[in-house]
């Protein structure tokens, strides 16, 4: 059976059931009752299933027929987006989009973002969920991923965009350092209380290092605390209970206002790369173009990430 005949044969289903009788779908598709009524003994016969219960006073939805609205409902909404799309002509994004962000930094950097999106595009749906894991955007329906950390490169069905890499200080709060001194070296800087990041597979970051070479080398360190939050444990330092090596974006409010201040700046390294990756045949869509736009005001370095922007498109 062609596709055409099967949307005909939904039409007139969706009708009854959001009008209640054949006569008022008739009535609203400007067809009679009787075809109405065939059409959809038509789609029951095809179906194999009774979509209604009818009696004398009304009708009434079976479990199939209601299941089998819900998935027409959808359906028929998916084709009205994708109609507007094609109205819009590539001017006005319209419709759904799923988002997947890094837990602290879509708090702190893609949300301000979003934000500002959705209010200058209201027609515009935006789902946002939050994981620190890698989604797979194929089987989870993501539309554009913000991620920090990954490949240098990727397949050829997905593209990217890279907006800088974040750069990783170490830091401590004055009144610690009024308390127990200022490290000048990195051999004294392993003197002192470390607040580390504890990971989801149960290890602790280790300190970045850069070698006389160039290369970055890891040191694991001993230390007081191991938090799982990029904020707590911002407020750890903040608290005066120790120092630690942190990404700029996530503690810059903090050097700001005087909270936290930099040491040992000559040990700043550059950290994980910030990415933005959606599937590359979704790129043409206007809604898609629009938050990739709105997207390259992220920044993860304290720099202008599109000075070092590299895309494939």
């Amino acid at each position: 059976m062609h596709s055409q005949d099967r949307l005909r044969g939904i039409t007139p289903f969706v009708a009854t059931v959001e009008h209640g009788s054949f006569t008022a779908a008739a009535e609203s598709l400007h067809l009679t009752s009787s075809a109405v009524s065939k059409s959809i003994a038509r789609l029951e016969n095809r179906l194999g299933s009774r979509l209604f219960e009818r009696t004398t006073r009304r009708l009434a939805l079976t479990d199939a027929g209601q299941a089998f609205y819900d998935t027409c409902n959808r359906v028929l909404s998916e084709l009205a987006e994708a109609e507007s799309v094609l109205a819009a002509q590539r001017t006005s994004p319209v419709g759904r989009m799923r988002i997947a962000v890094p837990h602290t930094f879509g708090r702190m950097s893609v949300m301000p973002l979003l934000t500002q999106f959705c209010q200058q595009n209201p027609d515009m749906q935006i789902g946002l969920a939050f994981s620190d894991r890698f989604v797979d955007l194929f089987e989870e329906g993501v539309d554009i991923a913000v991620r920090i950390g990954g490949p240098a490169e990727y397949p050829p069905s997905l593209g990217f965009r890279y907006l800088g890499n974040e750069q990783l200080i170490f830091c401590a709060a004055p009144h610690y350092l009024a308390q127990h001194g200022t490290p000048d070296s990195l051999e004294s800087l392993s003197d002192h209380q470390a607040i580390v990041y504890d990971r989801v597979d149960g290890s602790t970051s280790p300190w970045y290092i850069a070698s006389p070479d160039g290369r970055i080398a890891t040191r694991t360190v001993p230390h007081r605390m191991a938090l799982g939050d990029g904020e707590a444990q911002v407020a750890a330092v903040v608290a005066g209970l120790g120092v630690a090596q942190m990404a700029t974006w996530l503690m810059e409010k903090q050097l700001a206002e005087g909270q936290l201040v930099q040491i040992l700046p000559e040990l700043a390294v550059t950290g994980l790369p910030l990415y933005v990756v959606w599937p590359r045949r979704k790129q043409l869509t206007p809604k898609v173009d629009a938050l990739l736009t709105a997207l390259e005001g992220l920044s993860i370095s304290g720099q202008n990430g599109l000075q070092a922007e590299k895309e494939t498109r």
